[in-house]
């Protein structure tokens, strides 16, 4: 029976995989193969699902938990896939904030399901920016810098790469070219054990590379990390995770990116104000055919809105996905203000679905102690 390769792209929250997912899947239609995507989400309405449904390969979604407690509902989507579309490529998108993916998932594709799937070399991505900012973390803990999370959360974003077949070193065009290369060493030398990748996925640059490597038939899941669920535990449960979808009615029409654009820079507003970090803020507002999607890293990152909404489009349809460290009811309170407040008197909000909590403890359904 034809095995298919099955291409796992981590990484932290905000770290790029929904970018490298598209433009892997891109790549691959172009040279005519059938590609079947997995999203994966604590909860439903995910954007990333949204963008890349846009994009045009088959999604499936695996919603209430990571892959690891969720492996059952992971190869679901997979059969699904293979029974609809018979892909010659899987890719899946991990949550960001996941990590012991190699004892949980990969391992058990490996033995238990080696017979339809080849598990590829696992892809950890990394911000440059973001890591560059962890390194002066640790040398001053007490420093300025944006990326302030606790420990806890530091902790997954070490063992995410600790973890890692390849690193995926993402949007180098964000920096020169000597800090790119403080950033590859960094890796290179805590990292030894897995090659690093340079590239701006966004821009498409050093994608077919990495391409290349994931689909040869080099090892996966080489590494078990060692992981403290406790501390994992922690980590998880201090960012507050919001999923919302929204309809919006105008009785007039409605300059949609602008809408976005003041809906995604007021949140970040709010949140500076609560001294509450943003791990990622994503938005998408579909009108017709047309969408808009909106995107934040950090509490003093620039927002990004993306797409247009042509015509006079009157109706909306807006998701809106925020990982921030903060309770979740004042996560939720904070959110449901602003969209009032973007709405002002000329839009109706009417909030199909709502769910702020802070993820569960991580129950996976396996987790090997050895490589396969």
């Amino acid at each position: 029976m034809r095995k298919v390769p099955v291409i796992l792209i981590g990484g932290f929250l905000g770290a790029g995989k929904t970018t490298l997912v598209a433009q892997a899947a891109q790549r691959l239609v172009q040279q005519g193969k059938r590609v079947g995507l997995i999203t994966n989400d604590q909860a439903a309405n995910l954007v990333d699902t949204a963008i890349l449904e846009a994009a045009g390969s088959p999604v499936c979604e695996v919603s209430g938990g990571c892959f690891c407690c969720r492996f059952e509902d992971l190869l679901s989507a997979m059969e699904k896939l293979m029974r609809e579309m018979s892909p010659d490529v899987l890719i899946g998108e991990p949550v960001g904030s996941c990590t012991d993916l190699s004892a949980t998932v990969l391992q058990p594709i490996k033995d238990v399901h080696r017979d339809r799937f080849r598990a590829a070399p696992f892809s950890v991505t990394v911000d440059v920016k973001q890591m560059r900012t962890l390194e002066r973390m640790r040398a001053a803990p007490k420093g300025g810098d944006t990326f302030r999370f606790p420990e806890s959360v530091m902790y997954i974003y070490q063992k995410q790469l600790e973890e890692a077949d390849l690193i995926v070193l993402n949007k180098a065009d964000l920096l020169s070219a000597d800090e790119v290369l403080e950033v590859e060493d960094t890796l290179k030398r805590e990292f030894t054990r897995a090659p690093v990748f340079t590239m701006s996925a966004l821009a498409g640059q050093g994608v077919d590379g990495w391409l290349d490597f994931v689909l040869a038939d080099h090892p996966s899941g080489c590494t078990i990390a060692e992981v403290d669920y406790d501390e994992y535990a922690a980590g998880e449960a201090a960012l507050g995770w919001l999923n919302a979808a929204i309809r919006l009615d105008a009785d007039r029409d409605v300059p949609w990116r602008r809408f976005c654009t003041d809906l995604i820079a007021g949140l970040q507003a709010d949140f500076q104000a609560l001294s509450a970090e943003i791990a990622h803020l994503k938005m998408h507002l579909a009108a017709g055919p047309d969408a808009l999607t909106a995107n934040l890293t950090g509490n003093d990152g620039h927002p990004v809105v993306r797409g247009k909404i042509g015509g006079h489009a009157r109706e909306a349809k807006l998701l809106v996905n925020a990982r921030v460290h903060i309770d979740p009811q004042r996560l939720r309170e904070t959110v449901e203000r602003r969209l009032q407040a973007a709405a002002g008197d000329g839009i109706r909000l009417t909030v199909t679905d709502l769910q702020s909590f802070a993820p569960a403890r991580p129950q996976p359904k396996y987790r090997y102690d050895a490589v396969v």
